[in-house]
């Protein structure tokens, strides 16, 4: 079974305020007071910045959009995540920004490598968020990333 995610999470009222009349960026809430906004092809259409050049360190991240991110992130922290696996096995990219500056990363988890001692980049970036694990699970399950396995369903959530 599969599982791929490419979204912003951030506090709720955060996204909802700073999406204001994106008619692309569509806002899911999920558990502890954090919502993601899926990065759709017309989201990233929307963001992209082609004056700008595109960080290689990421997967999808549109040109340009970590410079938007980082200005959302005056009003608190934003999270940009990658996660996809297959059959148990995968890779993650995760950054986070606070007070208009990168706070956290990028952190990469590749394919056969373990994840570190303080979690997966995921949880790492959901904890800078203020997410919590639950008595038996990690922040991924905690806050519901749990409930789609594809970026497309959760434009749907």
């Amino acid at each position: 079974m599969s599982y791929d995610l490419k979204a912003v999470i951030a506090r709720s009222g955060l996204l909802a305020t700073v999406t204001s009349g994106m008619a692309a960026a569509r806002v899911v809430d999920l558990q502890q007071d954090l919502a993601l906004i899926p990065m759709s092809e017309a989201l990233s259409g929307a963001v992209t910045d082609a004056a700008q050049e595109r960080r290689t360190d990421f997967w999808s991240l549109p040109a340009g959009f970590d410079r938007v991110l980082a200005e959302w992130s005056k009003e608190g922290p934003v999270a940009y995540v990658e996660s996809e696996y297959f059959g148990g096995v995968g890779e993650e990219n995760v950054a986070v920004w606070r007070n208009g500056q990168l706070a956290l990363g990028p952190l990469h988890l590749v394919e056969g490598e373990p994840p570190s001692a303080e979690g997966t980049p995921v949880c790492r970036a959901l904890r800078e968020l203020g997410a919590l694990a639950g008595e038996r699970d990690d922040e991924f399950t905690s806050v519901g990333l749990g409930e789609h396995r594809d970026t497309e369903k959760w434009l749907t959530a």
